[in-house]
């Protein structure tokens, strides 16, 4: 174990930051499976736990893998795994699978393993990374809309259109996320309009073509829609079915909770173990609970800008910037989805929600994280050798 403590690099508190949110969400995680357990019939809430435990540990496995990797081979790495991307996205529109009552096809199963897996979070990790590699080239050039249309916007669109039949929020948060770091990158504003524009006019022609053949995609921008304007006028859905239960669940919860595992909603609440678990949160541990999880994530994001400050190139600033404002983003988006300050979305919390590909993909962006932090102290020690004669007579000798 010593041995292991000693090969982790990288940022101490963003190791420290995840440790405690993977630890605090088996209590949770444990309490809510309990109406997955008996409304599936198997009544083994324990099964759950491990399931859980088992994906954390994988996760903890690739953050650990991964930033052991020099963050400058990402680089090219995410050439390579756009097309591979694009393909896995293709074969889940195709061939993908319903989950835990999910009402998109969203899961591809892992052959010979009986896991599944939602490739639209792998293409968002991969995405950032690409546009993050390209914005570092073109810093301090100028450049033209017309030359960065095939290397930049024609991956990310075709990649966002694929994703958009089945999971129109991780297409709309993908978007967001590629428009803020260009932004960051110092992309043109003029083109970035342009981008958005375009966006908005092909989500516009897209929603026209689907409710022209509705055969085509089934009750996918009705339920968009309907949640939309529900949200706004406040009607009841089955959406606002959750949300109610949410509400509920905060409003018992109260300043100190009921206590772990005194949970009443989660046995009505729809989700209650993966999106709705922030509600869970609150009603078993209060308030307290709730700013514990909030300070949690505002240090990550705190950490996440000193880490691409002090890297030490462009790339690496953007990097760092590109994979980790989604978690804190997707964080904040779940809360706020619980406490009816968005419309339902279906987006996980980080690291605290059930679900291995939520996990997985989480621990694969703290993993390059902590590749960048962990060049900087490298660089750091050389330096420190460098300065000091006796380090290096001592090498000598």
């Amino acid at each position: 174990m010593q041995a292991l403590f000693k090969n982790i690099k990288g940022d101490r508190l963003i190791w420290a930051i995840a440790a405690l949110l993977a630890i605090f969400s088996f209590l949770p995680v444990y309490s809510a499976a309990s109406n997955l357990a008996y409304v599936g019939g198997s009544g083994n809430t324990f099964g759950y736990f491990v399931k859980h435990f088992m994906h954390l540990f994988l996760g903890f496995a690739i953050m650990y893998g991964v930033h052991k990797i020099p963050y400058r081979y990402f680089r090219g790495l995410s050439m390579v795994m756009i097309p591979i991307v694009i393909v896995l996205l293709i074969v889940t529109m195709l061939q993908g699978t319903t989950i835990e009552g999910a009402n998109a096809s969203r899961w591809i199963q892992i052959p010979f393993v009986g896991m599944s897996f939602q490739t639209s979070t792998l293409a968002a990790v991969v995405l950032m990374v690409y546009v993050a590699r390209y914005l570092s080239k073109i810093q301090d050039k100028k450049v033209t809309f017309v030359e960065t249309l095939l290397p930049l916007w024609a991956p990310v669109f075709f990649i966002l259109i694929l994703i958009l039949p089945a999971n129109l929020s991780t297409t709309a948060i993908i978007f967001l996320m590629v428009m803020m770091l260009s932004f960051i990158g110092g992309y043109p504003l003029k083109y970035l309009a342009v981008i958005i524009g375009t966006g908005v006019l092909g989500l516009a022609l897209f929603v026209l073509v689907a409710k022209a053949f509705p055969d085509a995609m089934p009750n996918r921008i009705d339920t968009w829609m309907s949640r939309i304007e529900n949200f706004a006028n406040g009607e009841d859905t089955e959406a606002d079915y959750q949300i109610e239960n949410a509400k509920i669940a905060i409003a018992s919860g109260g300043v100190k909770g009921l206590g772990p595992g005194k949970s009443r909603q989660k046995n009505v609440l729809p989700q209650s173990s993966s999106d709705f678990i922030f509600a869970i949160i609150i009603e078993e541990y209060g308030l307290i609970g709730g700013l514990f999880l909030l300070v949690l994530y505002s240090w990550l994001l705190f950490r996440i800008v000193i880490v691409s400050q002090k890297s030490d190139t462009v790339f690496g600033k953007l990097l760092v910037l590109g994979v980790g404002l989604p978690i804190i983003f997707q964080a904040l988006i779940n809360m706020a989805v619980a406490v009816e300050l968005f419309p339902v979305t279906g987006q996980t919390l980080p690291l605290i929600s059930s679900g291995g590909t939520s996990i997985w993909m989480t621990c694969l962006a703290i993993g390059i994280i902590l590749s960048v932090s962990a060049k900087r102290e490298q660089m750091k020690e050389q330096e420190l050798n460098e300065d000091n004669p006796l380090e290096i007579l001592s090498e000598t000798i």
